[in-house]
């Protein structure tokens, strides 16, 4: 797991290393172990390198294979390689290192473009090609790994995160109006390719693209999710055996690829309480947990050890338990937004932030229970969406939009209203869906785009802050693609994750599989008062946000008068959401 970045030249002149420099300097949490550098006519490349396969020298960054002509930059994790090396040998190639990275270059020389098909597991990475003079990049299946760029008529940078290309100071940083109706629309979610910058772009999930030395683009989709039954029906036993079998591959993929210890991240939630359980079935005897939590507040409590511990002593883990003070939550909340590469408005962010700097004092590696509530079924507006009634949107909409567009126009200050530009992309990415039922699309859209920046880019960002892998077995692209050809029905009952839950029966406390659905709890910033609504205000009556002018003053004072009142329709708190952007923009010298 590492930090990339690189510049490609279309102008005939030179990359300056005072960018690749730039961009390094702020990708180093990414990768606190080496690095390295890279120029060649109109391209240089960076890289800042975590160091989990192959720990020796033989496995540094950018690599570059003489033989073929070729350069690569790498972030992520192939679990696949060892077969894939194997196969490469037979084909006549030999290596020089143990690990990952080297199995892209030479699949890439055997291949070509081709070769993003054969791998398995979360990537991004650009190889160069001195032959062809060409830049090839490509992006993971589910988006885990994320792949930044901007692009003008003479030049091309791309970073693992927006901060890097911002410390050029070569960027477009105009809002994008577009992204902002997405934005707070979606609670935070712009999809591919744009964000709220407009000059900041990202490469798509299951996306490659090929730019040549003119800065022409090729780009093409090489993996899209179907969710069909299959020719062969099965009963519900038979599916529980099958996906059983696809999460115990996923789990010993990723955990037996890597030189390093893995972890889990233990919340007490039914998900990562299945992940230890998995790994114990894999005959893990020494596995490390690792659990957060926060001061009570009168209506809620800070943890939940209670659900956490019991699982940890059932499997004998080195469990570890963190308790952060409620003053510590706001005093670093500044950091977790630092270290967001797009604003998020989840507040369990700094949770994860929070979290993973304890981790990492501990292990290098851990496995996380994200995607299991979409792959699943596990959220409460699933079966509202599938009992609704209308066309595909008309059954999304008011389950999940934050806000209706009308509510939109009377926030946003008149300069920056743009016409209802998330409605038409939310119904075209549902109708495009091969599936069965509605349900199915709604679903595979929610996996394959909505999760993507919510929760899976905070993962990275905020383990990645710290130099920490998190590697999502419920994510694995044969899990999901097994999931998605499931009948709802087996998703959707018990009040979600039925399938999950069933597996499950034998292998935890029914106390942690049948208990309400619970969300990572952080009271201190979930009820907006006290020295948080202090926070708030001071953010909204800052100079500068007076000065960008994002809001309607009478909306905002609304929100600001009963903080508590205004929530969205999955419950984000809508004065939060304001704030938060502003913020963003505020730390990011926007």
């Amino acid at each position: 797991m590492c930090g990339i970045c690189g510049e490609f030249r279309f102008d005939g002149q030179s990359p300056e290393s005072s960018r690749i420099e730039a961009m390094l300097a702020v990708l180093r949490p990414r990768g606190p172990d080496d690095e390295g550098h890279y120029r060649y006519g109109p391209v240089a490349l960076g890289h800042r390198r975590l160091s989990i396969i192959d720990l020796s020298a033989k496995a540094h960054q950018p690599m570059v294979d003489p033989e073929s002509g070729l350069a690569i930059v790498f972030n992520g994790t192939i679990y696949n390689y060892p077969e894939l090396r194997d196969e490469l040998i037979d084909l006549g190639h030999s290596f020089m290192s143990h690990g990952d990275t080297e199995v892209i270059l030479k699949a890439y020389a055997q291949w070509g473009e081709r070769c993003v098909e054969r791998l398995h597991g979360m990537f991004s990475f650009a190889i160069w090609s001195q032959r062809d003079e060409t830049l090839f990049v490509a992006r993971d299946r589910m988006g885990i790994k994320p792949l930044y760029y901007s692009q003008t008529g003479a030049r091309l940078l791309f970073a693992s995160n927006t901060q890097a290309l911002l410390a050029t100071g070569d960027i477009d940083t105009r809002l994008d109006r577009a992204a902002l109706h997405h934005l707070f629309t979606l609670h935070a979610v712009v999809p591919a390719p744009r964000t709220v910058l407009q000059g900041v772009r990202k490469l798509p999930p299951a996306h490659c693209a090929t730019i040549n030395r003119l800065g022409q683009v090729r780009e093409r989709r090489y993996w899209r999710l179907s969710a069909r039954r299959p020719e062969q029906a099965l009963d519900a036993a038979q599916w529980r055996e099958l996906i059983h079998e696809k999460l115990r591959q996923s789990v010993r993929r990723r955990l037996q690829i890597a030189d390093v210890p893995v972890g889990v991240l233990l919340s007490g939630g039914l998900d990562s309480s299945l992940l230890v359980a998995l790994l114990a079935e894999q005959g893990v005897s020494d596995l490390k947990t690792f659990t957060i939590g926060f001061e009570d507040q009168p209506e809620e409590r800070g943890s939940e050890f209670e659900y956490s511990d019991p699982v940890a002593e059932r499997y004998r883990t080195e469990h570890h338990k963190f308790v952060i003070p409620n003053e510590q939550v706001l005093a670093r909340l500044p950091e977790a937004v630092d270290a967001m590469a797009e604003p998020m408005f989840a507040q369990d962010a700094v949770a994860f932030y929070l979290l993973a700097e304890q981790v990492s004092q501990h292990i290098k590696v851990v496995q996380s229970g994200q995607g299991a509530d979409e792959v699943f079924g596990g959220y409460f507006w699933y079966p509202r969406m599938q009992a609704a009634s209308g066309d595909a949107l008309e059954r999304f909409a008011p389950h999940y939009f934050d806000r209706d567009h009308e509510e939109y126009v009377a926030m946003m200050a008149e300069q920056w209203r743009e016409g209802d530009a998330t409605s038409p992309l939310i119904r075209e990415l549902l109708e495009s869906v091969d599936a069965d039922e509605y349900i199915d699309a709604v679903l595979a859209l929610d996996v394959t785009t909505l999760i993507v920046d919510d929760p899976v880019k905070r993962v990275d960002n905020m383990t990645m802050a710290w130099g920490l892998e998190a590697r999502v077995p419920f994510l694995d692209h044969q899990l999901v693609e097994a999931a998605a050809a499931m009948p709802p029905a087996h998703k959707l009952a018990q009040d979600g994750k039925a399938v999950l839950k069933d597996i499950a029966r034998e292998l935890l406390p029914a106390s942690v599989i049948d208990r309400p659905k619970g969300y990572f709890p952080m009271p201190a910033l979930k009820y907006v008062r006290g020295e948080f609504l202090d926070f708030i205000r001071n953010v909204l009556h800052s100079q500068e946000a007076r000065e960008r002018g994002l809001y309607q003053p009478a909306y905002v004072e609304k929100l600001l008068k009963n903080p508590n009142d205004y929530h969205t329709r999955i419950q984000g708190n809508k004065l939060w959401h304001l704030a938060l952007l502003e913020f963003w923009l505020q730390r990011h010298g926007i």
